[in-house]
């Protein structure tokens, strides 16, 4: 059941990446899911130690840790962004 609410909470937060970063016009649910998740995972690592949150792939599923996973997702998507477009929109 964790693995469920793992990818739903991730396609959650992908989708609201997409739509801050506007390119939610370029992704589908699986991609979402992705950045969801991957965003989790680059979040625990930047953010994470700066304000000792944990991080939904960490098994915490609160507010700081989905704000976390959530800007983790952002900084993604602006990476992606940067490298395929040269610029962060």
């Amino acid at each position: 059941m964790n693995i469920l609410i793992w990818l739903v909470i991730g396609g959650v937060i992908g989708w609201l990446a997409s739509l801050v970063m506007r390119t939610s016009a370029q992704q589908g649910i699986l991609l979402n899911i992705v950045v969801g998740i991957v965003g989790a995972l680059l979040g625990g690592w930047l953010i994470s130690p700066l304000v000792g949150a944990g991080t939904i792939n960490q098994g915490d599923l609160s507010l700081p840790s989905i704000g976390v996973s959530f800007l983790g997702a952002v900084i993604l998507l602006a990476i992606v962004n940067l490298f395929r477009r040269g610029r962060v929109r």
